[in-house]
């Protein structure tokens, strides 16, 4: 299947040729694009996963059928983890907006809403 057959891993557990071995299995691995691996190799024996992008992971049929991503609101999300049979997670919420809760945060920190004021008016927080 990678057409390795010049016995190149004969001292695989030799770390001084770890560094060929890299770079023949990069070789090989660039002969193809990730679609032809991928239909090379699903179904077969092969421990393999293509690595996707976020916006492809969703519709991948592994992460549809195991419902790896939820909608929440307008945006898709990682669905929570992990799950457990006899007990549920609650849906992630939405994303909140880039500083819709900076002054709670720094009042937590223990900013007094006059230093975060001043702190707005320099320009340091939107």
């Amino acid at each position: 299947m990678l057409d390795l057959s010049d016995n190149c891993f004969d001292a695989q557990m030799d770390e001084a040729t770890w560094p060929d071995l890299t770079q023949r299995i990069a070789e090989v691995f660039k002969t193809k694009t990730q679609n032809e691996w991928a239909r090379l190799l699903e179904g077969s024996d092969v421990c393999f996963a293509p690595v996707l992008d976020f916006e492809s992971a969703p519709q991948h049929p592994h992460s549809a059928a195991r419902g790896s991503f939820v909608n929440v609101g307008s945006d898709i999300q990682p669905a929570p983890a992990p799950r457990y049979s006899a007990s549920g997670l609650d849906a992630p919420r939405p994303v909140c907006p880039i500083g819709a809760d900076t002054d709670e945060i720094l009042t937590n920190a223990g900013w007094s809403k006059g230093r975060i004021a001043a702190a707005r008016d320099r320009g340091a927080i939107a």
